[in-house]
């Protein structure tokens, strides 16, 4: 079983840099994207194998998730159950038989920090969020968290110690995620410097590999025993992030 989970930075822009043909080649079971900029019908008839869910920010060209899955889930719910958190389209659940896929698109502390209160809250409420999912049934939640947790996660650390996604009090609080009964499932098995899913468009950070890894797969511990693999794809171009995945056995 292969999850895979891309931050596309619009979906009708990356369809036109090899999207489809990639996803063909990688052939994922469940594709979990963020930041597809578009509705449902607004992408047009992709991937038309999968069943497609999406989840599409109230604001026009902005945020919004979508879930393919190549079987049909249980159930699919929308969000996170509060109205203030729920307008951009942030986070679908998929239920299937033996565990629940989320994905998920965390919001930007944004430059000079002036959405990190915000940030903070959103955080707390998705830790409450899949706590109890979590308790229901193992979960395994993916996407664009929007922070590089260690030092080993980002080119250069010193520099960007209170830049948006590398401050410590998002930094904790992803510590405080992971402490809940979840595994950041790359670390899991890699632990190699240099491992990056994002970079920026600016000063050929991607061809110098200057980066950040804020793309991950999480999954209950009580799952653990289940992983079996998790990869980042970083030669795929498209999007100023990379895939990610995770392997079940």
């Amino acid at each position: 079983m292969k999850l895979l989970s891309w931050n596309v930075n619009g979906i009708r822009a990356v369809q036109k840099k090899g999207f489809n043909e990639y996803v063909r080649k990688e052939n994922p079971d469940v594709l979990c994207l963020q930041e597809v900029k578009a509705t449902k019908e607004q992408a047009g008839n992709i991937l038309q194998d999968y069943h497609a869910f999406w989840n599409s920010a109230q604001k026009k060209g902005y945020s919004g998730t979508a879930i393919f899955s190549k079987k049909e889930p249980i159930n699919v719910t929308y969000g996170i159950g509060i109205e203030e958190h729920d307008n951009e389209g942030r986070v679908i659940t998929a239920e299937f038989e033996d565990y629940q896929v989320l994905t998920v698109y965390t919001p930007n502390a944004k430059r000079g920090l002036l959405r990190l209160d915000y940030r903070l809250k959103w955080d707390e409420a998705f830790r409450e969020y899949v706590k109890n999912l979590d308790k229901k049934k193992p979960i395994i939640f993916c996407g664009d968290l929007n922070v590089a947790h260690q030092e080993i996660d980002i080119a250069h650390p010193n520099s960007n110690r209170n830049n948006p996604g590398f401050t410590d009090a998002e930094r904790n609080s992803f510590s405080k995620l992971l402490d809940s009964g979840f595994i950041d499932s790359f670390r899991n098995f890699n632990k190699d410097p240099h491992q990056y899913s994002w970079w920026s468009y600016m000063f050929n950070a991607r061809e110098k590999n200057i980066g950040w890894r804020i793309d991950y797969f999480c999954a209950s511990e009580k799952i653990k025993h289940s992983l079996k693999s998790s990869f980042i794809r970083q030669e795929i171009q498209g999007s100023d992030h990379c895939p990610v995945g995770l392997v079940l056995k």
